[in-house]
This record gives C-alpha cells, sequence and structure tokens, in this order.
C-alpha cells in the first residue's frame, strides 16, 4: 500500500513539471524573435527528397538534343569519316574548308537519321530498359521538336555537303539518312536481314570522306576497302551487343538473329563468319597495291585475338564471351585505321606541297623508319639492299605475285629438262 503511494506521489510530481515544462515551451514569441521569423518567410522551401531526384535526373534541352541525335554514334560516324578523306592523300590547307563541310555535313545526315529512327521507334523504346531513358520516352523532347530538329540537321547536312563537297558525297549522305531512318528501321521489327541493311549505313562514312577528297571518286580502290571494313566490323560488334540484351529485344519487338534462336549458334557462326571475312583485309588491301605489305604482317597480329574471341563466344556462347566480342571490336576498328593509314602508299606518292600533308607524310616515315629498326627481316637483309624493292616483309602485290609465278614456272622448267636429262 505503501509502495503505491510512493508511485503515485512520484507521478504527479512529473506530470506537474511536464505541464510546466510545455507551458515555458509555448511561451508567446517576444518581438525579436517576430521579426526574425517573418525576415525568413520568403526563404526558399527545401524540397523533399524525391523532388530533388527527379530534378538531378531531369537533363537541360542541350542533352536531350545530344541523346536525340545519338551523339557518341555521330562521333564514331565523324572520326571514320575524317579518316576517309585523310586516307585520300590530297592536300589537306588547301582542302581544310572541304574537310570541314565534310565532317559537319556528314556529322548533322548522322543526327538526322537518330532522331528520325527515335521518333519512329518511341513506342518500341519505352518497352527496353536500355532505350527507356532517351528524350522521347521521358518526354523531355516533344515529337514536334524532335521533328523539327531532325529535318533541319538533315537539310543542313545535305546542303553542306552538296555546297561545299560534290553531288556524289551529298547524295551519300542523304541516302544515308533514308536508310537508316526508312528501310533499317522498318526492318527492325520483322526481318533478322535488318543489321545487314544497317550495316550499309556505317560502311558509307569513310566513303563519304574519300569521294569529298577527291571529288566524287566513288570506286577508288582504297574506298571500297575503307566501306568494306566498316561493313564487316559491324556484324561482330552489333551480333555480339544484340546477343548480350537479346531479351531486351525481345522485350521491344525486335526481330534480331539472337531474339529468334535458344542457343545463340546462328549468332555464334555469324561473328566468327564476318571475323574471318575481316582477317583478309589487310592481305586484299596488299595485294592490290593500297598498302605495304607491312599491313598484311601486322594484320595477321591484329586479327588473331579478334578470331580468338570469336572462336570462344561460338564455343560457348555466352554473355560473357558475347562482351569479350563486343570489346575488342571497340578497339579493334581504331587500331586497324591507324595502321591502314600508317601503311598506305599514298604518302609514297609526289603530290604538290601542302603543309599538313607534308607533317602527317612526314609523321608517317618517321614511324615506318623505327618500325624498320625492329624488323628481323630487315636487319638481316640490311647487309644488301634491294633498290627500288621492298625489303620488308614478303610483298603481296601483283608485281610480286607475277615474279613469284615465273620463278615458279622457272624451276619446274629446270627439274624437267633435269629429269628428261636423267
Amino acid at each position: 500500500m505503501s509502495l503505491l503511494l510512493v508511485v503515485r506521489s512520484r507521478s504527479t510530481s512529473l506530470a506537474t513539471r511536464s505541464r510546466r515544462y510545455v507551458t515555458s515551451s509555448f511561451r508567446p514569441f517576444s518581438s525579436t524573435e517576430r521579426a526574425i521569423a517573418s525576415s525568413t518567410d520568403d526563404l526558399p522551401v527545401p524540397s523533399t527528397d524525391e523532388e530533388a531526384k527527379k530534378s538531378r535526373q531531369t537533363p537541360t534541352k542541350l542533352k536531350s538534343y545530344l541523346d536525340l541525335a545519338k551523339a557518341k554514334l555521330s562521333a564514331l560516324v565523324v572520326t571514320t569519316t575524317a579518316a576517309g578523306f585523310v586516307a585520300a592523300g590530297t592536300p589537306l590547307s588547301e582542302q581544310a574548308t572541304v574537310a570541314a563541310c565534310c565532317v559537319v555535313g556528314t556529322a548533322l545526315c548522322s543526327s538526322s537519321a537518330a532522331a528520325w529512327n527515335q521518333i519512329l521507334e518511341r513506342d518500341r523504346d519505352a518497352q527496353m530498359k536500355r532505350t527507356q531513358q532517351r528524350p522521347l520516352v521521358q518526354h523531355h523532347l516533344s515529337v514536334s521538336e524532335a521533328s523539327i530538329a531532325a529535318t533541319a540537321w538533315g537539310v543542313t547536312g545535305t546542303g553542306l555537303l552538296y555546297f561545299g563537297t560534290d553531288p556524289v558525297t551529298a547524295m551519300l549522305g542523304l541516302s544515308n539518312i533514308g536508310l537508316y531512318a526508312g528501310l533499317y528501321t522498318y526492318m527492325k521489327p520483322r526481318s533478322i536481314y535488318n543489321t545487314w541493311v544497317g550495316a550499309i549505313v556505317g560502311a558509307i562514312p569513310p566513303v563519304m570522306g574519300w569521294t569529298a577528297a577527291t571529288g566524287g571518286s566513288l570506286l577508288d580502290m582504297d574506298a571500297m576497302i575503307l566501306g568494306t571494313t566498316l561493313y564487316l566490323w559491324q556484324m561482330p560488334h552489333f551480333f555480339a551487343l544484340s546477343f548480350m540484351h537479346r531479351v531486351d529485344y525481345k522485350r521491344g519487338g525486335f526481330a534480331m538473329l539472337p531474339v529468334l534462336e535458344n542457343d545463340g549458334d546462328r549468332t555464334s557462326q555469324v561473328v566468327m563468319r564476318y571475323a574471318a571475312y575481316l582477317a583478309a583485309v589487310p592481305l586484299a588491301a596488299t595485294y592490290a597495291g593500297v598498302t605495304s605489305s607491312m599491313f598484311a604482317l601486322e594484320g595477321v597480329a591484329l586479327n588473331s585475338y579478334a578470331l580468338y574471341v570469336a572462336h570462344k563466344f561460338r564455343q560457348e556462347r555466352t554473355n560473357a564471351n558475347a562482351r569479350k566480342v563486343f570489346l575488342t571490336s571497340l578497339w579493334y576498328l581504331p587500331s586497324w585505321l591507324v595502321l591502314f593509314l600508317l601503311h598506305s602508299k599514298v604518302w609514297d606518292e609526289e603530290h604538290d606541297r601542302d603543309v599538313l600533308r607534308d607533317a602527317i607524310a612526314d609523321t608517317v616515315h618517321k614511324i615506318r623508319a623505327q618500325g624498320r629498326q625492329l624488323c628481323i627481316h630487315e636487319n638481316a637483309v640490311a647487309q644488301n639492299p634491294v633498290v627500288g624493292e621492298e625489303k620488308c616483309p614478303v610483298t603481296l602485290t601483283r608485281k610480286t605475285s607475277a615474279v613469284v609465278q615465273q620463278a615458279t614456272k622457272a624451276m619446274s622448267t629446270e627439274l624437267k629438262n633435269h629429269s628428261e636429262r636423267n
């Protein structure tokens, strides 16, 4: 009983202190405190975490237009176009304006094609995880805004190519817009051969660089080799990519080859086949007399690893091996372009003096000279140089092929005569 009285007494005391604290805590503000409070009424109210996150994720209009143009893809297009222009070996200082119109015009045509593609595929893009953040899907741009941009880029790009370069290059640029935004986009949900059509789009930019530099020479062997290489390169690149994202492509309703098979067998066959085709290009370029024989030799080293990862994917069709093929393709192309430019025979031809071209030619010759110092065959024959002939390595040009054939024929005749004498 006494214990209950003690507890009740303490509870009454605590309640009394609590009422006193509440009363003192909610006393009226003083005039000074009211002044301070009123001065903060105009300060911005902090946003919630969700609003702040949304604000950070909302891109600027510039970023949205860059995404609409697929800026990274357009950067690759610009690189291959510039490589094609430089590969022609024409006077670069005199053609600086032509080069600028070619590069900018091609980039604008590429941006136009990418924008029209996103406009037409926006509903499918909304179904795929890898494309759900595109500006039209997220409504960062309206369809009308995207259409105006796509039209402006296409008209401006084609105009720059026509008036700044030549009609052939302008025709190629305009055709690429139609091919990518038209036939390729139409075929993507309908046929597995959309990738083969899309590869034509990627093969054209280096040819545009070449035609712009040469005044429209479309069928030169150098241009054919550049275009063929870009076409073949896209097969391992895009089939590896589509294999990794096959579930996503299926969700979007696209008829990609990896989507329409369960085990990836045909996909790996295509990757392996086109990797083998790529390996033959340096040999063909050397045989055609476009590059020196060192390009064929270095091409063997470059393609050996590409063939290795393609074969590994063929043996074991996993996302990890597909990723290796894809990552290899990313460094393969710039490496191939550098080697092609380095061993191109255009730098050995006589030309009018030009500051930029001469600088590139001098750099190429210096790199070649340094490479010769590391060449075993070059050092072996240094004591007995052959005037007027390439010394390293085995030359695969038509001239050398004819010499080999003559030597073989002479040897066969000698052996036949020897056998008849015996």
